[in-house]
């Protein structure tokens, strides 16, 4: 099949995973930097979403495709790809920012839109199949409920109000948040009427209230209830949304918007399309609405069709249970599969003094012939959630508590207590910050069967960015991992052993003749005692 052909044109060479202000502050720098001082160390680029127009979740939320003009220029790219470099760019599958011209052209025209149907109308969807609440959404019925899969407590919609002030809720599997600008007192004097004196004094109290989070039919007037109903249609005429909504893969439209983006990015130069929140993308009802069967597969396909004619590779990204065997299906079908296993796996390992488990997943990658693309760090955390049916519950417990004994976070998934997903910490971080580890762990990853992609902090040996996650507030625990450095950290961390003695390792993965597609990978483990040789074309390394 095509994708099988895909398939072999990912290259086994290393991989640098950044967002475009990670290295030095934008794209430029990270081309001087992929010139001078890690020159011969990477042979791919994983550019993360915010090289593109986007405004929330560290740029996947996308409000259109063209390039961010304060971080990357077509001639950045140009100059990555100069270097032998093959580029990554994410396509996020699932959503669009509130910000996209699709939905704007939503807010403004209602009815009248040519989108209408470019996001998911809730009622529209579940029509017939629930009850109409007084919040004016149908809340299906527990058949169909039991069957969902919910990123966030509650029902996955946002309330829009129309122009003709109705409210229609639109399916939003992740962020929302909705803000009422305050009025200043002359609005209010214009708008309802109130004398100047009088307006300044409830304008300070709305902003209070609008600041703390009550929404215009809560807010508490006091001496000037009579004006609730002008003053909420004025508050509501002016509200204001963030956040990424759901497409309609039913739609044409939507299909169109798919195929204009892959062959813009392929203009950009991307070999290699990470397809994000790919699972989510298509619904049902009476179906999961996360990797419903066949209905993603065949959303794949049909993907996959568009791409060949780009000719992009597409790397779906699917977090699973081991026990599930999505990656087996993946696999199946031709595609590379992301090795969400391998950084939990080697913690446990190096912590416990066995390779056995190790080295049992790297014998079933082989033996299945699965290709990989397998990492260490990343943007997101360290997953758990994918360890089950692998590891005993005790020991993704164990893994789990000594992250966080080391300044790792643990997010509750999805609203549920004692409910795992991932931790979020640095590598290094969650390695105990110790050189030795990080460099065996860096060594063993480059040795594993696949592609190995490489989080910028895990290089320059990172340690966990607290302040980052004060900074961030509620929910920005991922910022902890995603610290951008600066010239003069780069510089300095240059002059680490940890850092030197990682370039050299990748040096080797990308220019050894041992590391190529095809290659005979022989594994043996005892204990503590790991061994993994590659060879090819008479030359070997191990």
């Amino acid at each position: 099949m095509v994708a099988n052909a895909k398939k072999d044109e990912l290259s086994l060479t290393p991989m640098l995973n950044a967002y475009p202000d990670s290295l030095g502050g934008t794209l430029s720098d990270i081309a001087d930097l992929l010139e001078s001082s890690c020159k011969d160390a990477f042979g791919a680029f994983y550019i993360l979403p915010s090289v593109f127009n986007t405004d929330l979740d560290r740029g996947f939320s996308v409000v259109d495709y063209s390039l961010n003009e304060l971080l990357a220029t077509p001639q950045d790219l140009e100059r990555i790809r100069a270097l032998g470099i093959r580029l990554k760019l994410d396509f996020i599958l699932n959503h669009a920012s509130v910000l996209s011209p699709q939905f704007q052209d939503l807010l403004k025209n209602g009815e009248m839109s040519k989108y209408k149907d470019f996001f998911i109308d809730w009622n529209a969807f579940w029509a017939g199949c629930g009850e109409m609440m007084p919040g004016g959404y149908i809340q299906p019925t527990p058949e169909y409920l039991h069957k969902m899969f919910f990123r966030k407590p509650g029902l996955p919609i946002l309330m829009v109000r129309m122009p003709d002030g109705t409210e229609k809720p639109y399916w939003n599997t992740f962020y929302q948040q909705v803000d009422y600008p305050c009025p200043d007192a002359r609005e209010l004097v214009s708008e309802l009427g109130m004398q100047y004196r009088s307006a300044c004094v409830l304008t300070e109290s709305l902003r209070i209230q609008l600041a703390a989070g009550k929404r215009p039919a809560e807010l508490d007037l006091g001496r000037w209830e009579t004006l609730r109903v002008p003053l909420t249609d004025l508050l509501e005429s002016r509200r204001r949304y963030l956040g990424q909504m759901d497409l309609n893969v039913a739609s044409p439209l939507v299909w169109k918007f798919y195929a204009d983006t892959l062959h813009t990015l392929a203009g950009y130069g991307a070999s290699i399309v990470r397809l994000d929140a790919f699972a989510y993308a298509h619904k049902a009802v009476g179906e999961h609405n996360f990797l419903n069967e066949p209905g993603t597969w065949s959303l794949l396909a049909r993907l996959q069709t568009i791409a060949d004619a780009d000719g992009v590779t597409l790397l779906p990204e699917i977090h699973a249970s081991y026990g599930e065997k999505v990656y087996e299906k993946l696999a199946a079908k031709g595609y590379a599969v992301y090795d969400f296993f391998l950084p939990g796996l080697m913690i446990d390992a190096l912590e416990r003094g066995s390779a056995d488990t190790l080295a049992a997943w790297a014998q079933e990658i082989l033996d299945k012939h699965i290709l990989t693309v397998n990492m260490l760090g990343c943007h997101d955390g360290i997953p758990m959630l994918d360890l089950k049916g692998l590891l005993p519950e005790e020991r993704i417990q164990n893994l789990i508590d000594l992250i966080v004994t080391r300044g790792g976070m643990v997010k509750n998934l999805h609203g549920q207590k004692n409910v795992y997903y991932q931790v979020n910490a640095t590598y290094y971080s969650a390695l105990g910050e110790s050189d030795a580890k990080m460099l065996l762990a860096r060594a063993i990853q480059l040795f594993m069967p696949g592609k190995p992609q490489v989080w910028y902090l895990d290089l320059f040996a990172g340690k966990n960015d607290c302040d980052a996650v004060a900074r961030a507030g509620e929910g920005g625990h991922k910022e902890i991992n995603r610290t951008n450095l600066t010239k003069v950290q780069i510089a300095e961390a240059l002059e680490k052993p940890v850092v030197k003695k990682q370039l050299e390792l990748l040096r080797l993965r990308r220019n050894c003749p041992a590391f190529a597609q095809g290659a005979k990978v022989q594994i043996e483990s005892c204990g503590p005692e790991l061994t993994i040789e590659w060879s090819c074309s008479g030359q070997s390394a191990g």
